[in-house]
C-alpha cells in the first residue's frame, strides 16, 4: 500500500519525482506511483489494474478484504491529476476477470467516468479480461499502435522494438546493507519497456525469471524500481539474484 500513501501525500500534484528514459526513440517518465507518461504525446500508460480481483475472489468463495478497487483507482486519480493526459492506455487484465466491469458498483464506475472526462481512453484486452470492459467510457482494442510504439498486454517473444506491454509485472530485487529489497519495476532495454503492475494487490515476477528469458539485451536491461517516493535505476548485472 506505499503507493496509495504516497498518492494520497502527493495529491497528484506535486512533481514527479520519475526519471526520463528513451523506448524506440520515444521519450517517456517512470512514475514511481507505476505509470509511464509520454510528454510528446500526452499519453499515460498503466498495466495490470486488476481491478475488483476482491471479488473475483468472493465470487469463488475466497473472502478478501473488499478495498483493492477503491486503492487502485485513487492512486490512478492521483496520476491522472499530476499528468493531465490526453489519452490514457490500460495494458490489459483491466479487470481480474471476465465479468469485473458489468459487475463494478457504480461508486467505481464514477469514479472512472469522472477520471476520464476530457480525454480519451483505451483499454487493452488481457487474458484475464479478453472481452473488453461494459459500460466505460473509451473502447476496447487488442492492440494500439503510436509513434512507432506498439501497446499491447502479452510481450511477444523475443525481441520487439518499440513494444511497451505488461502481463508479467516485472519486478526486482536489490541488497542494501547486507539487506534485500524487491520491489515492482519498469524494466527497458532501451528497445521494448515492461509495465510494472499498477493495481494494489498484485504480486511481481523477478526479472530473472525464465519467463524474462530472450526478452531484453541484458547488456542494456535497467530495472526502475519504485521507491518510497522515487525511482531507483539498477542496471541488470547489478540486481541481486
Amino acid at each position: 500500500m506505499n503507493r496509495l500513501a504516497l498518492a494520497r501525500e502527493m495529491n497528484g500534484l506535486t512533481p514527479a519525482l520519475g526519471v526520463e528514459t528513451i523506448v524506440h526513440g520515444v521519450a517517456a517518465v517512470c512514475d514511481p506511483l507505476g505509470a509511464l507518461y509520454l510528454p510528446d504525446a500526452g499519453i499515460l500508460v498503466v498495466s495490470d489494474l486488476h481491478l475488483e480481483k476482491g471479488a473475483a475472489f468472493a465470487r469463488r468463495g475466497m473472502l478478501l478484504p473488499p478495498y483493492d478497487t477503491l486503492a487502485t483507482l485513487t492512486v490512478l486519480a492521483a496520476v491522472i491529476s499530476r499528468y493531465d493526459p490526453k489519452l490514457v492506455v490500460s495494458l490489459g487484465d483491466n479487470f481480474h476477470d471476465r465479468v469485473g466491469s458489468a459487475h463494478l458498483p457504480e461508486e467505481f464506475r464514477s469514479l472512472i467516468v469522472t477520471m476520464a472526462c476530457g480525454r480519451d481512453w483505451i483499454w487493452i484486452n488481457g487474458n484475464h479480461d479478453p472481452d473488453g470492459t461494459v459500460d466505460l467510457p473509451g473502447q476496447s482494442v487488442d492492440e494500439m499502435h503510436y509513434g512507432g510504439l506498439t501497446f499491447r498486454h502479452e510481450p511477444k517473444l523475443g525481441r520487439q522494438a518499440g513494444e511497451i506491454a505488461g502481463h508479467l509485472h516485472p519486478s526486482a530485487t536489490v541488497r542494501r546493507r547486507e539487506k534485500s529489497i524487491r520491489r515492482p519495476c519498469f524494466a527497458t532495454d532501451g528497445a521494448r519497456l515492461l509495465m510494472p503492475a499498477f493495481g494494489v494487490m498484485t504480486g511481481g515476477l523477478d526479472l530473472r525469471h525464465k519467463a524474462m528469458t530472450g526478452l531484453f539485451d541484458r547488456e542494456s536491461l535497467i530495472a526502475h524500481l519504485l521507491g518510497r517516493d522515487r525511482i531507483y535505476s539498477v542496471r541488470f548485472g547489478n540486481l541481486a539474484g
